[in-house]
């Protein structure tokens, strides 16, 4: 199976300050990563990192195939769908759903003077429909919920087909019925063998849907553990990760984590 990212010892430095600490890691294609972590873990940085937005300061880090600083990123870039709140704001809030998503297959956000043939235009449809979104074709961005945008925005990140699909906290502001409905169409698109490799990140086992094959934990911008959901997803990994006692559970393909009470991380 091909490899879709490989990071060999990757470190990122800003000033004095490091975000991510000789972190090696290896994503293949099919597979279904989440990446844990609580705030200020690293998790936005290795996202970047992943998504060619920035360069390690050390280390090696191969996306695609290809090994950043020896590679342009602009080419790069296409075959990654990548969804966060920073591309969400860059979004025109009078912008037709439609051409939200129909303007990826030029990587751009907001149309301006391209031209789009009617198979684009159809692409755009079926995969607004195929995230539950069919319904917005003809709203704005402005007048949509928090979890439709978050919808249409998947839709955007899948439209150049890509080899690789990041969604970076997609469930953040959503309430419980907007969180469970964008967790179903992400399991949906995991159990989809078309699927191309998926990395999702998020603060909340709750919200790792059933399909996912594999977890990260990072904390202070090292890797706790990684590996196969079965095997590394527990209470004790993640006890460790959030600096916490957690007790963890699992009922119909779905996690549950909360403090276990009356004790401290060291008992």
């Amino acid at each position: 199976m091909n490899t879709v990212l490989e990071l060999v010892d990757v470190t990122v430095r800003r000033g004095q300050a490091i975000l991510l600490d000789t972190v090696s890691w290896t994503v293949a294609e099919g597979d279904r990563w989440v990446v844990l972590g609580a705030n200020g873990a690293g998790k936005t940085t290795l996202v970047q990192l992943c998504s060619a937005q920035i360069h390690p300061t050390s280390g090696s880090a191969a996306v695609l195939g290809q090994k950043l600083g020896a590679v342009d990123v602009f080419e790069l870039r296409p075959r990654i769908g990548y969804t966060s709140a920073a591309i969400a704001e860059r979004i025109p809030r009078h912008e037709l759903v439609r051409d939200v998503v129909v303007s990826a297959s030029y990587g751009v956000v907001g149309r301006w003077r391209e031209q789009y043939d009617d198979l684009d235009h159809e692409r755009a449809r079926a995969l607004l429909v195929e995230v539950g979104a069919g319904k917005l074709l003809d709203r704005t961005f402005g007048t949509l919920s928090e979890g439709e945008r978050k919808r249409v925005q998947i839709a955007r990140a899948l439209m150049a087909d890509p080899e690789l699909l990041i969604l970076d906290e997609p469930a953040a502001g959503l309430d419980l019925g907007g969180r469970e409905d964008l967790v179903s169409t992400m399991s949906v698109l995991a159990n989809d063998s078309m699927s191309p490799a998926i990395v999702l990140v998020s603060h909340h086992v709750e919200e790792v849907p059933p399909g996912f094959t594999h977890v990260l934990m990072l904390r202070a911008g090292r890797i706790v553990t990684a590996g196969p959901m079965s095997e590394v997803m527990t209470a004790a990994n993640l006890s460790t990760t959030f600096g916490m006692p957690l007790q963890l559970a699992f009922e119909d393909g779905r996690y549950a984590a909360r403090r276990r009470a009356g004790r401290r991380l060291s008992e």
